[in-house]
């Protein structure tokens, strides 16, 4: 069996020196990348005008946001209330949960609690999520400040722009306050073509927003986009905050798309080959509870190996299967080899700490503290 070729730019994604006794699978995070993507996301905001919001679920570790809000970012976001309860209790201040949360009785105590510790601010779409938040929320001294999420195309969540000044009026009625409108440009991860239209749908649909709601009467402070591969197309007027998360680690499809050089990838997935007793492959000890089972249609396979063609073509629980043809030379039992994840966020959610490298040594350790916290 042929091993697709990557495409060139991922083929150029490079490891840090790595010493030879770090455990693995273990996730390896490169300190140099990581400290220069964050100052190079936040210098960008900061010349567009456009405060930085990063989306702390590619990275769930307090010590990753530290280094970013110490750089500048404007507060947190997260994706759910475990998130935010790890990052307030860690002292963030200012987080929004970009997400519509549906405030049952399991959610509530912990919503009130989270509302009267922070600034907080949490997603809406719908007229009964934002009547469960209410409810929620009855008795506070303080309303909850909300933000409309705007469907830009993804058909993931959110209504269209049109739709927001009903929602904008359940929204007051309830009690609540609006603070603005957000989207998420995710079809601009179906390739580098889309990358330029998703950034303009989210110019264009936070814009037709802001209009209706300010033509009703619902003036607001928030116009927030957010994703990795269109955060520098969509930095600018009527845009006010950016979410990127994946830039800050960055992965294979990152590359791929064209969002990021491979020089900016961060993190590596170390694993060891444990078995080559079939012909044609290789086993390495970084299966599906090291690596998800994520895909991309530019990337076959669930990731990488670093400095070579070859790819993480399937996994069990504990075994990754790299096919390797005759004509490419066989890594050997023993051998180390680093898999560039094709996405980034859901491996980081499967790994106890992130091992932190530079110049052949292992310098920190940084515990995922938010790693299971889904809900």
């Amino acid at each position: 069996m042929r091993s697709p070729a990557p495409p060139q730019p991922v083929r150029d994604i490079r490891p840090p020196d790595l010493p030879d006794d770090i455990p693995t699978p273990a996730a390896v995070v490169d300190r140099a990348a990581l400290r220069a993507n964050v100052t190079a996301m936040q210098d960008a905001m900061d010349r567009a005008g456009v405060r930085l919001r990063p989306h702390a679920k590619t990275h769930k570790c307090v010590e990753i946001a530290r280094l970013q809000l110490d750089a500048g970012a404007h507060g947190l976001t997260v994706g759910t209330l475990g998130e935010a309860e790890v990052f307030a209790a860690a002292g963030v201040d200012d987080v929004f949960v970009a997400y519509p949360v549906y405030a049952d009785a399991a959610r509530a105590a912990r919503l009130r609690e989270l509302h009267e510790r922070v600034r907080l601010a949490v997603g809406v779409d719908t007229e009964a999520g934002v009547t469960a938040l209410a409810q929620a929320m009855r008795g506070a001294t303080e309303p909850l400040d909300v933000l409309i999420e705007i469907d830009s195309g993804g058909r993931r969540c959110g209504v269209r722009p049109d739709a927001t000044v009903p929602l904008a009026r359940h929204v007051e009625a309830s009690g609540l306050r609006l603070r603005g409108v957000y989207t998420h440009g995710g079809h601009g991860y179906r390739g580098p073509d889309a990358r330029p239209d998703a950034a303009r749908d989210e110019l264009d649909t936070l814009a037709r927003a802001h209009d209706a709601l300010d033509a009703a009467g619902f003036p607001i402070d928030v116009l927030s986009a957010g994703s990795t591969p269109t955060v520098e197309l969509s930095a600018r007027a009527p845009v006010t905050e950016q979410r990127p998360g994946t830039y800050v680690l960055n992965d294979a499809q990152q590359v791929a798309l064209g969002a990021v050089p491979p020089t900016a990838v961060a993190f590596f997935v170390v694993t060891t080959v444990v078995s080559d007793a079939v012909p044609g492959q290789v086993i390495v000890d970084a299966g599906a509870k090291a690596v998800p089972r994520d895909t991309h249609p530019l990337l076959p396979g669930f990731g990488w190996l670093a400095g070579t063609d070859l790819h993480l073509r399937t996994t069990n629980d504990y075994h990754g299967f790299v096919d390797v043809p005759e004509s490419t030379p066989r890594p050997r039992v023993g051998d180390r080899v680093v898999v560039v994840p094709t996405h980034v966020c859901p491996t980081v959610n499967l790994h106890d700490e992130l091992v932190v490298v530079e110049a052949g040594r292992v310098v920190d350790t940084c515990r995922v503290a938010a790693r299971g916290r889904n809900g």
